[in-house]
Order: structure tokens, then sequence, then C-alpha cells
């Protein structure tokens, strides 16, 4: 073998797959380094995909050319839309997946990878010369493996130490070892580092469950997928989902270990993070509540295992075993194995460019749970950036990266480089401000042409977004063009209690009253039946797409205008040789944040927290002259 690689990525988690197989796709020949290669894309907590914003993210990955989605749609047993009450902008998928196949269908992908090998090591060296320039890794048993670019998703490994309780055990996973000297090879690069905490629930053998003290969830009828490559109307298990709650009397049991948690006894001092606390915290937190929500979720198809989603904790195992039996479905409970906290090391994403490359050492990529965020959607998403900018890095072609208004990857992205963080980093729909516009039902009418365009994604994606495209343009088109009768339509209008019409008005008119869909529409208007006959692939999908581009006209259009006058200070671009400390009109707030984060434009610089509107128009002024 001849260790000599374009891109070595290290780590493979959610975002180490994305990277490796991104750049491999590129052209650059890849080494994925990987401490086991029987726990690739490892679900290290909820065998979940999607959710809150998340949905959105895996969306993304799907329409760059990623394989998150489809190895979710292939591995899937319980599928759900959450914020269904909610506009189509908050809309977010999440499947529940069987652990055991996914990590069996990622490690197939990567195996039929051109360009692509796997190194089964530990990396702990990364290799720099004289030019502050990656030239590849050394790994625990003297191995060195040469590279262009080196990306760095090592996940909760550096320094790792896992917590149950007064007991600490270095480990980057449960069962797994921790990685002792790459993060001390980094950071005499310069590169700043801290730490972070993270948790897992206990996992509960299903044979000692009693679920008729449980109230069941069912997946979504209509079948769904995160992938526009998958046939929507594919047959998908339907294992449900259970939910309880906590009591006073589980209350009062973990009050009483409290002293011996590692977060209040002085054992971990590193953040957690605050969206996902563990259940010690939230009594804490919220000493009236008198329960909180738990779901019990099936980790596979074929497993007794189940995931107790809402229970997280490093409690003393005991006190974690006689709390949960204080519940009534779960009185004879066994477990196979209890929660535990895990302390590791991250890098301040701020010293990263957009492209996910350091300032400081070139050819240096970081992706995933080692810049500071938290989970399996957020790494993707980043990996995913990584590898393509690693392999453009090889050839000297110009970078990749995504706006804010162009997708939630951007924004996350631009979140981490631009305000850094103080606690793990989890996506939202509300740090979105153009989210009307990010929506998981267009992922692939912002991204699949960029993508195309780069080499990433595959002819037949692309011929298959055009003909989606084609379809929803059709019947957009059509909606606003075709008008409706009186006399064709008021006898159903008034059956379902909307005002009639009097004139003859544009079906679309018809779409954007809040009583009436376009599903609805097609079964009253014979040339809607017939315009939507031919939609046979995604129907669904199509209808809902062309539903909410009617519906919400005014206010897509509206966000638009606001991400083009954005887009214009974008345009402003700022030397990264920019002397702010010599500019007396800034404040000193403002002057050091810019200094230390070094804004590519004036819009990012106005994202930075602690430089004002008048620091903005004081650059403003300068940069014109």
């Amino acid at each position: 073998m001849n260790l000599k690689y374009d891109v070595v990525v290290i780590g493979a988690g959610h975002a180490g797959c994305e990277a490796a197989m991104a750049a491999a796709q590129l052209g650059a020949k890849t080494c994925l380094v990987t401490i086991d290669m029987n726990k690739i894309a490892q679900m290290s907590c909820n065998p979940a995909v999607g959710g809150i914003a998340k949905g959105q993210i895996v969306r993304e990955v799907d329409a760059l050319g990623g394989h998150m989605g489809l190895v979710a749609d292939s591995t899937t047993l319980h599928f759900r839309m959450l914020n269904l009450s909610k506009g189509p902008a908050m809309w977010s998928p999440r499947a529940q997946c069987d652990r055991f196949r996914y990590i069996e269908e990622w490690r197939r992908r990567l195996d039929r990878q051109l360009n692509l090998d796997i190194w089964q090591d530990v990396a702990e060296q990364l290799l720099v010369d004289d030019a502050h320039h990656v030239t590849g890794v050394q790994t625990q048993w003297g191995v060195t493996i040469e590279a262009h670019s080196v990306v760095v998703t090592a996940g909760t490994f550096l320094n790792g130490l896992m917590h149950i309780g007064s007991r600490q055990v270095p480990g980057g996973r449960i069962a797994e070892p921790a990685v002792q000297q790459l993060t001390e090879s980094i950071t005499r690069h310069g590169i700043r580092t801290a730490r972070m905490k993270t948790g897992t629930p206990v996992r509960i053998d299903k044979r000692s469950v009693d679920f008729s003290m449980m109230e069941r969830q069912d997946p979504d009828k209509l079948s769904a997928a995160f992938s526009f490559l998958t046939d929507a109307r594919r047959a998908t298990p339907a294992l449900p989902c259970w939910i309880t709650y906590t009591n006073g009397e589980v209350h009062r049991v973990l009050n009483d270990a409290l002293p011996y948690s590692p977060l209040y006894n002085g054992q971990i001092n590193s953040i957690g993070p605050r969206y996902c606390p563990s259940i010690e915290t939230k009594l804490v937190t919220f000493p009236d509540r008198e329960r909180h929500l738990l779901f019990l979720e099936p980790e596979g198809a074929d497993s007794n295992e189940m995931y107790l989603n809402g229970f997280s904790s490093s409690m003393p195992a005991e006190a974690q075993l006689q709390a949960l039996k204080k519940i009534p479905a779960f009185r004879d409970i066994k477990i196979y194995r209890p929660g535990y906290a895990i302390e590791y090391d991250y890098f301040d994403p701020t010293q990263l460019h957009h492209t996910l490359e350091s300032k400081l050492v070139g050819g240096l990529f970081l992706a995933g749970q080692v810049n500071g965020t938290t989970g399996y959607e957020e790494a993707a998403g980043q990996g995913l950036v990584a590898g393509v900018n690693a392999a453009l890095h090889c050839t000297g072609d110009n970078t990749f990266t995504l706006a804010r208004d162009e997708a939630y990857i951007g924004v996350l992205i631009d979140d981490l480089v631009t305000k850094g963080v103080d606690e793990p980093y989890r996506m939202f729909t509300s740090r979105a401000e153009y989210r009307i516009l990010l929506r998981q039902d267009n992922a692939d009418t912002r991204l699949t042409q960029r993508a195309y365009d780069i080499g990433l994604a595959t002819q037949q994606r692309y011929i298959h977004w055009q003909n989606k495209q084609q379809q929803v343009d059709h019947l957009v088109q059509l909606c606003r063009q075709t008008k409706v009768k009186p006399s064709e339509i008021n006898t159903a209008l008034e059956n379902l209690g909307t005002t009639p019409l009097h004139q003859a008005v544009p079906i679309a008119e018809l779409v954007a009253r809040p009583q009436l869909t376009l599903d609805g529409l097609v079964k009253m208007l014979p040339q809607l039946h017939e315009a939507t006959d031919s939609v046979k692939e995604r129907r669904c999908e199509i209808l809902q797409e062309v539903e909410t581009l009617l519906k919400y006209d005014g206010y897509i259009r509206r966000e638009q205008l606001v991400a083009e006058k954005m887009q214009r200070l974008e345009n402003v671009r700022i030397s990264p040789s920019f002397d702010y400390h010599s500019i007396d009109q800034l404040t000193i707030e403002a002057r050091q944040k810019l200094d230390r984060i070094r804004p590519t434009s004036l819009a990012q610089a106005s994202r930075i927290p602690g430089v004002s509107p008048n620091d903005i128009n004081v650059l403003l002024v300068l940069l014109g002259r």
C-alpha cells in the first residue's frame, strides 16, 4: 500500500462519513481513519435522524448529494413530520432508525465508493510543515499517512472522559477508548481548545416494560422520506414509540442522590447542552414541575434494546435504576446500561473560515462536535462542506460555501465562525432569519443545482430534480392563470363554510384561503384534477410545495427582498489584513471582536456580538473610501 492521499478524514462518525464520501465523489483520493470499522456512523445517543430544524439539514445534505437521508430512509422504523400544527416553514421530518442496520448501510456505501480507502487505527499526531500547512497524520501504530488536506471529525473522542456517579473512565464512547494526543498536536500550532459535556440516557430491555401503562405513539400514516430520491410510496415498518412521565417519587429519589451527581458536586465543570438537559438538570431548573415527559423508542427491529428519551443522566447507576422503578410501566425494569455523561475537547470555531478550514493551519478542516456542535445532523452538514472544500483545496479550485439565505447549513456554519459557542450548539428554526425560504420541502430547489455544478450531485439526482421542478412550475402557473367560475365551486365552498365567489377568480386565490387546500381543490375542479393526474411520483410532496408557494406567496417574496438587501452587505468584502485597531471611531469592544473574528464581509461583521450598527456604518464609510 502507498499511504499517500489527497484527503485524510479522521473519525468515521456522521461528519466523517459525509466528509469522506464528498471528497471521494469529487475525485480526491481519500482515506477514512477510524478506531473501529464495525462502528462506522454509530448513533452514540438516540438512533433517530431529523427533528426540529435538524430534519431540514438532513434534506439539505441529501439535496447536495450527501447520504444521511438515503441511509435513514433505508433503515427507518418510525417516521413523523413534526410541527404540522404550525406553518410549513416549521415542519421538520424525524425518523427513528434501526441502529444496527444504519451502521451496515453506511459501511456498504463507504465500501463501494471509488477513491475511498478505510484505515483502522488511531490518529495521534497532526503533521504540519514549516509553512503551517498540513502534510498528513501519524497513527498510534507509527504509520504515517500523507495528505494535502486533513479533516478532523473526532466527535467526543478527544481526551474523552465518561462519568457515572463518582466513577470516571477515559473513553470516547461507552466501551471505546479516548484519543489522548491528537488535541495537543493541534493546539501546539496556536489553535484554542476548551471542554464541553454531553450525555446519554439509560438503555432498557423492552421485555421488562409494562406497555399497558404507557401511551402508544404510532408513526405517520402517510409514508414519507428524507431523500428526494427515495420512493415515498415505499412500505415502511410501523413500530410505535411510547410515552410515559416521571412523578413525585421519581423526583424524590433523584433529588436525594443529587450530592452524588457529577454535574452538581463539582466533578464536571464543562458546559452541557442546554436544549437537551439531563433529568437532574430538569429537577434543579424546574423544581415545581410535577412530572417530565419521557419517550421510550426502539433501537432496532430485531432488538429488545430501547432508548428512554428525556432521561439523560450521569447519576450513580443505582439511583437511576431506583428512580425508574417508581414509574408504573417500569416497576420490573431491567436495563442494559445506565446513562452516562462524557466530557471532551472542542476547538473554538471562530478560528475557522466559512469553508471550515483553519485560519492558522492551511489544509486543516474541522467538522462536527470538535467545532462545539451537538447532533448527528449538524455534524453531517459540516462534514459535507468540509469534505468538499478539502477536495477543492487539493486542486486549488474555488471554495464552496453556503449563505444564510441558502441553507440551514449556511446558518449553522456562519453562526459558528462568526459568533463562536459557549455551549453545545444545536440548530433551531428560530436561528434562521430566512426560514420561510429554507423549508424542508424545497431543499432540492435551493441546493441541487449548486451541488451538480461542482460535481457532487449525480446526473440521476439532477434529472430527478429537474422533472420535479417542471411539475411544480407547471402547477403554479396553471393555478395562477386558470380561473374558476362561481357556478363551478360555490356549492362546495358553502359546504366548507367559506365565502362563495361573486366572480371568476384564479385557482391561486382559492388556494390562498385558510380553509382550502390544493389537494381538496383537485377533487373539486376537473381541470385541476386532469393537470395533476400525471403526477404519480411524490404526488403529495409536489402538491404540498405548490400549495405553500401559493398560500404564502406574499411572505416568501417579502423575505426574498430582505435577503437581497443583506446580500449587498455580503458583497462588501473586507481584506484579511484590515487594521481595526487603527480606527478610533470603532468602540474598543468592536475593535477586539473584529480583530479576533476577521470577518470576510460587512454582513458577517454585522452579525458579530458586540459590533453595533454604528460600528458597521463607520466601516461602510471607510471601506467605501
